[in-house]
């Protein structure tokens, strides 16, 4: 990779300091694009000045810069190793994400979400963006089954409703880096009012994952592609995995419920 070069060929002009920055990089390589700079500091036990430092003397203004240019470099490496079948190379992708998504999946989480989801009085989801898409989805889902619940993707609605949970409560947070601000704020407010969280999430050592009660992990590393579709897929499928759990846990029959649904619709249909 270029960037790998750049470091490699700069390294005699860096400080002591600055030289750890890079061997963590050359150590971790693409997958800085998914670190902060807490991250960076807490691996290499050096201070804000060195790090920005060190990204000035590869040419960048500071690590965020140097992060997207990773990203753009990675991204570009991937659409030049595309065949003429390009259809075919999206296929494998999505069929990829489901995969990966299934290696993660930790069974006690996943009891332990739909227990909470069983016995909560009232069920949110918050999510923004991308994520709020999958929310209303989610909702949509849960509704097949009998679940009332509320996709909130607001984030003024989101920490209004979070203040009004109780410990009878739960709310499901989408965010795929688990960095997501106005998500994290308004999970942290729901439990503080005593919720139950659930956090659907890439990286488990994230803001959010680490907050929450329960966590359930998507597959998908985007930075300079969000809201890519194997990141929408690695949510839906989670979303999948959950009401089919919470489905066949509680003993539903879903074919009265589902016959209802379709009878209330039925005259909506032109023809």
């Amino acid at each position: 990779m270029k960037f790998i070069t750049l470091i490699q060929e700069k390294y005699p002009s860096f400080t002591k300091s600055e030289q750890k920055v890079a061997n963590h990089i050359l150590q971790i390589k693409e997958k800085t694009i998914y670190s902060t700079i807490e991250d960076i500091k807490k691996a290499t036990s050096v201070g804000d000045a060195t790090i920005i430092r060190f990204c000035q003397k590869l040419g960048f203004s500071g690590f965020a810069d140097l992060k997207i240019e990773m990203a753009k470099e990675d991204f570009s490496k991937d659409r030049t190793t595309l065949e003429d079948k390009f259809y075919d190379e999206t296929l494998n992708k999505l069929t990829d994400a489901l995969k990966a998504t299934r290696q993660l999946i930790n069974e006690a989480e996943l009891d332990r979400a739909i227990a909470a989801i069983t016995k909560a009085k009232h069920l949110y989801v918050f999510g923004v963006g991308s994520s709020g898409n999958t929310s209303r989805n989610l909702e949509n889902m849960f509704l097949r089954v009998g679940v009332h619940c509320n996709a909130v993707i607001d984030p003024h609605l989101q920490a209004q409703t979070a203040s009004l949970l109780t410990p009878e409560d739960a709310v499901i947070g989408f965010s795929l880096s688990g960095r997501t601000k106005d998500t994290f704020d308004s999970l942290k407010i729901a439990k503080d009012y005593g919720a139950t969280t659930i956090a659907i999430t890439n990286f488990l050592s994230s803001p959010i994952a680490k907050l929450c009660d329960i966590v359930l992990q998507t597959a998908i590393e985007e930075f300079l592609e969000g809201g890519s579709l194997p990141g929408i897929i690695s949510q839906l499928y989670i979303c999948s995995v959950l009401v089919e759990g919470y489905e066949r846990n509680n003993g539903i029959d879903t074919i009265p419920l589902r016959e209802k649904a379709l009878r209330s619709i039925l005259n909506k249909s032109l023809g």
